[in-house]
């Protein structure tokens, strides 16, 4: 009989030692479709990152494009309404002067405002001219230059124009008393 139990324990045993080694290589394999799981997982989140950071520096990209689409439309819509109002000025010049009229004021304002900046534009391009030739004359390797450096000529300031114009007081001085006259001594 106790033999009979000691059999009965043994086979026990052996079951349990059977099931528990097949419970741990279940838990190995578990542990490794886990392990794997997680790298699977830190790739594809890794991968996302990446796509969300492109999709990102693309969006800000389109978002400039647009930017600077709507600046050239409103550029473009002002240009256009500029063509239509000289237009306009010189079918109503061309009116005039067909009846004899003098033309309007802002057509003797156009032209001049036209000429000053043809005059500015040539006086650029002048001033570019001079400024490559000095430089080829330099690039010469001991050249000294014989001609006189010229004086760049300012324009001569008028008395409308700002800096020379007194300011007008703001409403903000009208609480400030004005200091008294001195009279100077000679």
């Amino acid at each position: 009989q106790m033999e009979a139990e000691l059999v009965q324990k043994e086979q026990r045993l052996l079951k349990i030692n059977f099931l528990s080694e097949n419970i741990s290589d279940l838990m190995d394999r578990f542990g490794t479709v886990a392990e794997n799981g997680k790298q699977d997982m830190l790739q594809f989140a890794r991968r996302t990152n990446e796509l969300q950071r492109k999709i990102n520096d693309k969006t800000q990209e389109i978002r400039a494009l647009f930017a600077e689409l709507s600046m050239k439309q409103a550029l473009a819509v002002k240009l256009q309404q500029e063509i239509r109002d000289k237009e306009q000025l010189v079918m109503t010049a061309s009116l005039m002067r067909s009846q004899g009229l003098p033309p309007p004021k802002e057509a003797g304002k156009e032209r001049w405002k036209f000429l000053h900046n043809e005059k500015m534009q040539k006086a650029a391009a002048e001033a570019r001219a001079r400024h490559s030739a000095k430089e080829e004359q330099g690039a010469v390797p001991g050249h000294v230059p014989t001609i006189s450096k010229e004086k760049e000529r300012l324009p001569l300031l008028q008395p409308h124009m700002a800096p020379l114009r007194p300011s007008e007081p703001s409403s903000s001085l009208r609480h400030f008393k004005k200091p008294p006259a001195k009279p100077s001594e000679i």
